[in-house]
């Protein structure tokens, strides 16, 4: 056990966690004037579409912004009037969301989804893809020659319903994903209402991260919907949290060290470590191209209780995937350094090698009492507590960072990304139509079947969500899809610590076989003509993996997020593609062969609030990990 505990500062947060739970706030949309009298039916679309107009000049908004529409809307739950999920909408062109119905208009229109469970997807809009971004200085910027709505009309949606700036009463949060699904369907309906165009056109439906699990849901509950709302088109998911825990977060956790190995200061006892964990833990699952076996039922990270819930240390962890709740998570855990002063460096050695003695002197073979099958978090405890520049603590705002969503990103602390000043200012909140009954926040803890503690429930996942993992049912996805002319695309950042998308797909069978047939190892460039990634598309499916991006990839590489929105999502770039005689376009790379693209060579930045530094370790320990790495072999069962 490491001495700093990430995971022993769950320990705490699961004894607080279990003083009681309460009422769950109620929120309700606001009536601004003009609004239509039309008793909840949006027919009058000419009506609604003129009260959602955003006419008022947003704060600090010192440049021209395509015309937009938001508001709440219901999503038609039996019980539950003030239910309702709240969008903003931007046009590619002026009128081409209010345009005439034409059934054979094949204008594509986007949806984006963020996730969490309970993050806003106007951190999608205002830090990542949208026409407005929100500066560190929370200045407004005009971001619309990368938002994603000039290739398309655009809307941003807060769901599930009491997320954002959507609304639910104290009983009205969503018991499951499923129900989740029925909500988000009955939203459309009431969407098309009010644009009436969009009943027709393909809808590409986009998003990240808990959106891997969220997409998933909607598209099942389109296929169980006998006449849905909307053509769906393509579902695209970005780092998607599309399986269980143990699948998403510690299973690639070799893949990571191999990717970034100076989260381990390129250490191969260490690496070896890790390798004979992840090996008992039975999540050395070696993918096969295709894929021979799906995936047997992996261990969980925790073992149960007497009472069979598994109720481990780590279960009482805050539980979305947000960063700010991490980062402060990690400022209890590692250990203070003021300045990385020789002292401190010294320290760190000493603490490496007391650590290392008590992996000599405990019998092999064993799993780690401590962490059990933790070994993402084992990981982060490792970095912060022995890895230069890696460490937090909030007594030392000036000490570097850790950042799950983007490994090099090593700022503290980092510049903010606030929206609450610009989207509770009531001169937004009025122009947006935006409810007046609760505060817009990035992120909140959902409470799922109305219970905050949810979490604590067995048969949930470690944020409470009651719902089987899509991973459970994408075969069957699949197969719909294919029947429906649905494609499929997953996207991935090589610098995130969050989500495997390979071993999602290599465990899916569409179109009667199992995963790719071959490894993705095509290269894809940038409008600049520089190198961005890989690319591979087989059988309507396609994945895109991002070089020197993290999990938010549009806000990493702006440009290129718009090129792959461009070429892979609306356009049909066949790049990456394999024929039927099993040559692929844009041909095989052999370098590019791999789960990641290596980053070894990559500095780690540091700084407060910008990059005022980088860390970059000496060409000798590089090469040496190198020569060691292309010896490692590899462990376990071929699926």
């Amino acid at each position: 056990m490491l001495g700093y505990s990430f995971l022993g500062c769950f320990l705490i947060g699961l004894v607080g966690a279990q003083k009681g739970t309460p009422t769950l706030p109620n929120t309700f949309p606001h009536e601004y004037p003009g609004i239509p009298n039309t008793d909840g039916n949006f027919a009058d679309s000419e009506a609604w579409q003129n009260y959602f107009l955003v006419k008022d000049q947003l704060p600090n908004a010192t440049f021209a912004i395509e015309r937009s529409y938001a508001g709440n809307l219901p999503v038609n739950r039996p019980g539950h009037p003030n239910d309702t999920l709240f969008f903003w909408g931007f046009e590619k062109t002026k009128g081409s969301l209010t345009c005439a119905v034409n059934d054979s208009d094949e204008t594509p229109w986007m949806i984006w989804l963020n996730g969490g469970p309970g993050s806003s997807s106007f951190l999608g809009l205002l830090f990542e893809n949208g026409p407005i971004l929100i500066d560190s200085d929370f200045s407004l910027v005009d971001n619309h020659q990368f938002s994603w709505n000039s290739l398309a009309d655009t809307f941003w949606i807060d769901q599930p319903v009491g997320t954002g700036f959507s609304t639910a009463d104290s009983t009205g949060y969503i018991n499951s994903e499923d129900q989740m699904g029925e909500d988000f369907l009955g939203f459309l309906a009431n969407l098309v209402q009010v644009f009436p165009s969009l009943a027709k056109r393909p809808l590409y439906l986009t998003g990240e991260s808990y959106a891997g699990t969220y997409i998933p849901y909607i598209t099942k509950t389109y296929f169980g919907t006998p006449n849905p709302p909307v053509r769906l088109a393509k579902i695209v998911i970005g780092d998607g949290a599309i399986g269980a825990e143990p699948l998403v977060e510690d299973m690639p956790v070799l893949n990571i060290i191999e990717t970034y190995p100076q989260l381990i200061d390129y250490d191969p006892d260490v690496y070896n470590y890790f390798k004979e964990q992840q090996h008992l833990c039975g999540y050395d699952l070696n993918l096969s191209y295709p894929g021979i076996a799906h995936f047997p039922p992996l261990r969980p990270n925790s073992l149960p209780t007497d009472g069979g819930a598994f109720q481990g240390p780590f279960r009482g962890r805050t539980r979305g995937l947000a960063k700010e709740a991490l980062h402060s998570a990690l400022a209890a855990t590692s250990q203070p350094a003021s300045s990385l002063s020789k002292r401190e460096l010294a320290l760190r050695a000493e603490r490496r090698a007391s650590w290392k003695r008590d992996l000599s002197q405990r019998a092999n073979g064993t799993i780690d009492p401590f962490y059990q099958c933790f070994l993402f978090i084992e990981l982060i405890d490792y970095a912060v507590n022995f890895t230069v520049p890696w460490s937090i603590n909030s007594t030392f705002p000036t000490e570097p960072g850790f950042d799950v969503y983007s490994i090099p990103d090593a700022l503290n602390p980092e510049a903010p990304q606030d929206g609450t000043v610009f989207l509770n200012n009531p001169a937004t909140r009025a122009a947006i139509h935006a409810p007046t009954s609760k505060n817009w926040s990035k992120y909140f803890e959902y409470p799922f079947q109305n219970n905050e503690t949810n979490y604590l429930t067995s048969g949930t996942n470690q944020y409470g969500d009651p719902s089987v993992e899509p991973m459970a049912f994408l075969t069957d996805l699949a197969t719909n899809s294919t029947a429906h002319n649905i494609s499929w695309v997953f996207y991935s950042g090589n610098d995130d610590m969050i989500a495997w998308l390979s071993a999602t797909i290599q465990n899916t069978t569409f179109q009667g076989i199992q995963g790719f047939t071959k490894k993705p190892s095509t290269p894809w460039f940038g409008d600049d003509g520089q190198f961005a990634g890989i690319v591979h598309q087989e059988r309507n499916v396609t994945y895109v993996l991002f070089d020197k991006a993290g999990h938010l990839i549009p806000q990493w590489q702006p440009a290129r997020a718009l090129t792959f929105v461009r070429e892979f999502i609306l356009g049909n770039n066949p790049n990456g593609t394999v024929l039927s005689d099993g040559t692929v376009v844009g041909g095989e790379s052999s370098p590019l062969v791999n789960d990641v693209l290596p980053g070894e060579h990559n500095p780690i930045f540091t700084g407060s609030g910008t990059t005022l530094g980088s860390t970059v370790w000496p060409s000798a320990t590089i090469a040496a990990w190198d020569s060691f790495i292309a010896t490692a072999t590899a462990t376990g069962s071929n699926y």
